[in-house]
């Protein structure tokens, strides 16, 4: 096994090793990340139901206007105030974050802040 694919497998059990202890409910619904090499997105869901309640991307032009990149700590952070304004918006003020088996810094942090400084709690 290669050094990529013996990584991808190492975070794919972290994920769902975090999954195994959270869940979204209807009062406090998860917001999972997703990081690839050229986007980074955020969703509200509800497990109970599996629904998706609000979503920002980099790949959205709103989001994506004005950044250098579309990956970087400037456009994760973009991103965590999207989702926290949405999430406000539609009347969501606690959440569950999963990380999704990234280590929380750098981006997952900077998503997270600007999260926290729209107006959710976690």
């Amino acid at each position: 096994m290669g050094n990529v694919a013996k990584k991808i497998l190492q975070r794919a059990k972290r994920r769902l090793r975090v999954r195994r202890k959270i869940e979204g409910t209807p009062d406090r619904p998860r917001l999972s990340v997703h990081k690839s090499l050229r986007h980074i997105s955020a969703q509200v869901i509800d497990d109970w139901t599996s629904h998706t309640l609000v979503a920002a991307s980099t790949r959205e032009p709103a989001i994506a206007e004005g950044l250098e990149g579309t990956c970087n700590i400037a456009a994760a952070k973009a991103v965590g105030l999207a989702i926290g304004k949405r999430a406000v918006e539609a009347g969501i003020e606690e959440v569950v974050f999963d990380r999704g088996g990234w280590p929380v810094h750098g981006k997952i942090a900077a998503l997270a802040e600007g999260a926290r400084e729209a107006g959710l709690k976690f």
